[in-house]
């Protein structure tokens, strides 16, 4: 299995007013914030190639129980001065809390590409198969993908109301399934993106129209042994 747990929370989202104190603050404080709450495993922030949203966001949780624990409950209701400044900024956000349904592959790629679909009425059953039999293990046949993966939203969960959902400038959108494709080459992944990941192709397969996928390339990853070795002065920003 290639991603951590059995849960993760992954986030699509702008920003406005440029990205340099973004970056900064994403991996000076709050990546460490995060990854260093009880039962979460790893996180990485990819950027954008092509199009929008700019950041797709993920951390991998041991369930998704830990996504509505006390510990994680009390950081994002109790936003650090940085935060706030940052999280106002937040444009066209899609937050969902998820299960893991379907993992393969081994370790993390530079790429990434991301889909959010639903299925459509009758159609989950098929749609759900092709996914499971079919598409992630040709995915990972492939010598250059690392990685393939299925989420389905935990609706109750990702509606879970915090002081942090009350920064940004409008309600987080949230996805029903999300397929994660990760891998070294660019054209083997934009292969994926435009053929298989197609929302014509998933609309035929049984998903609603209007399936959204995105091309991401990581800029930074951490697990929870990175943020507990970390050396002094190496994890900058406040310390929570």
């Amino acid at each position: 299995m290639s991603l951590l747990g059995e849960a993760a929370m992954v986030f699509w989202h702008d920003i406005t007013d440029g990205d340099d104190d973004y970056k900064d603050w994403h991996s000076n404080e709050h990546m460490s914030e995060r990854v260093g709450v009880p039962g979460f495993l790893r996180g990485r922030r990819a950027r954008s190639l092509r199009g929008e949203p700019q950041y797709f966001i993920m951390y991998e949780v041991d369930s998704v129980e830990v996504l509505t624990s006390r510990a994680y409950l009390d950081r994002l209701n109790d936003p650090s001065p940085w935060t706030e400044q940052v999280l106002s900024r937040y444009r066209n956000s899609n937050r969902t809390l998820c299960r893991l349904d379907d993992s393969r592959g081994l370790g993390a790629g530079r790429f990434l590409v991301t889909c959010r679909m639903a299925p459509a009425e009758g159609s989950s059953d098929a749609l759900r198969h092709w996914l499971e039999s079919t598409f992630l293990g040709e995915c990972v046949s492939v010598g250059s993908i690392v990685g393939a993966h299925f989420l389905t939203a935990d609706e109750v969960a990702s509606h879970t109301q915090t002081e942090e959902k009350k920064l940004r400038s409008r309600p987080d959108e949230i996805a029903d399934w999300v397929v994660i494709v990760e891998g070294y080459d660019e054209d083997a992944m934009q292969a994926v993106m435009t053929e298989e990941l197609a929302a014509e192709h998933l609309e035929r397969l049984g998903a609603l129209p209007g399936s959204q996928t995105n091309f991401y390339e990581l800029e930074h990853i951490a697990s929870d042994t990175d943020v507990q070795n970390a050396r002094p002065g190496r994890v900058n920003g406040p310390k929570r």
